[in-house]
């Protein structure tokens, strides 16, 4: 929630926005919309609507507990997969995953989302801080404590950080890249022209963004993770891993 922070290597990928086709409407193969052009009988119209309403509703309920947020322009098409930690993440944020599960489940963010954050903030250094002063696993600056917190304990640290990116992807309407933008450039950026972002903004939300739809594919593999360590990202869990007393691994 910076304009510097401990965790952003550099890069130069301004068009970062990805797009994808309006679906197909769905418009039957005959004209009755029946089956082999045979008309149901009412009762059976009846018992087949009940059940498509339950299972509506029975898909709407896993939507909200455990789906993806969609992309940056999409609103529909997400695939749902079983909630939890994609294994794409560095060990050290994976060190992390009961508790980031524990988040998800007291914030209603999603749980990959929060560990994308916590991934190019600080790859899981409790302990991080940036040249600017953002403290902790999540970057959070200090005028977002109390006076009598601890900023740098987890809990603390997750409380403040994920309250600000709620409230950033509020402001976004769920467009997950705005809300990147919103939580490292201010949430003041997300209804001001992407031309008027700061570089720093747009690379952050071209490492976020794509580390994350990754995620959210359930894949053990980001390309877009593997360019955030080769261009900086990888000194930032060495110094995680020493901080964690994870050795070298």
């Amino acid at each position: 929630m910076t304009p510097t922070r401990a965790g952003l290597p550099g890069s130069s990928h301004p068009n970062w926005r990805q797009t994808a086709a309006p679906p197909q409407p769905f418009t039957g193969s005959g004209s009755s919309g029946c089956l082999s052009g045979f008309l149901l009988p009412p009762l059976a119209v009846l018992l087949v609507g009940l059940l498509l309403a339950a299972f509506s509703s029975r898909l709407s309920l896993s939507a909200r507990a455990g789906a993806p947020l969609p992309a940056a322009g999409q609103t529909s098409g997400v695939s749902l997969f079983s909630p939890g930690l994609a294994p794409l993440y560095t060990p050290e944020v994976q060190h992390w995953s009961e508790r980031i599960l524990a988040w998800a489940a007291q914030t209603g963010l999603e749980a990959n989302l929060i560990a994308t954050v916590m991934q190019i903030e600080s790859c899981g250094d409790p302990r991080a801080r940036s040249r600017a002063g953002a403290m902790g696993l999540f970057q959070v600056m200090p005028y977002h404590f109390y006076e009598a917190e601890d900023s740098y304990d987890p809990e603390i640290n997750a409380l403040r950080g994920l309250a600000y990116l709620q409230k950033s992807l509020d402001k976004a309407n769920g467009d997950v890249d705005l809300a990147f933008a919103g939580y490292n450039g201010g949430i003041s950026v997300i209804s001001r022209p992407q031309s008027s972002w700061a570089d720093e903004t747009i690379r952050y939300v071209y490492w976020g963004g794509g580390i994350y739809r990754d995620a959210v594919q359930g894949t053990a593999y980001s390309a877009r993770l593997e360019e955030w360590l080769g261009r900086g990202g990888a000194s930032l869990c060495q110094q995680a891993r020493q901080r964690l007393g994870m050795g070298d691994q």
